[in-house]
């Protein structure tokens, strides 16, 4: 017998669950002090949605596999890089605090 729950809750699959607390990522875990971007774009200074249309730009100059390096200080970007490469299939694998900005790396998928 399945355990009650209230209505409009949902379960995902035992495929879907991991061991992670609520709010952590489903990310694999990844150093990300120690990648090597085969590409930085540095859109620090430039307002949305600067950061993500360079962010655009940027993954079309690297091989499936490698890793973009999106460098931002406009905060909003750390909601729309995720979002931009759930969307079009690539895997978003972090970000780092820098001085004064942030460091968010993007795997290219296809």
């Amino acid at each position: 017998m399945l355990p009650k729950r209230k209505i409009g809750t949902s379960v995902a699959p035992r495929s879907a669950q991991n061991n992670s607390r609520k709010g952590e990522s489903n990310m694999a875990s990844v150093d990300l002090t120690t990648i090597k971007a085969a590409k930085v774009v540095d859109a620090r200074g430039s307002a949305c949605p600067g950061p993500l249309l360079e962010a655009k730009k940027g993954i079309g100059q690297v091989k499936v596999g490698e890793i973009l390096e999106i460098k931002s200080s406009d905060p909003g970007t750390r909601n729309d890089i995720p979002a931009w490469a759930k969307k079009v299939g690539h895997e978003y694998l972090g970000v780092l605090e820098a001085e004064g900005h942030d460091r968010l790396f993007v795997t290219r998928k296809k």
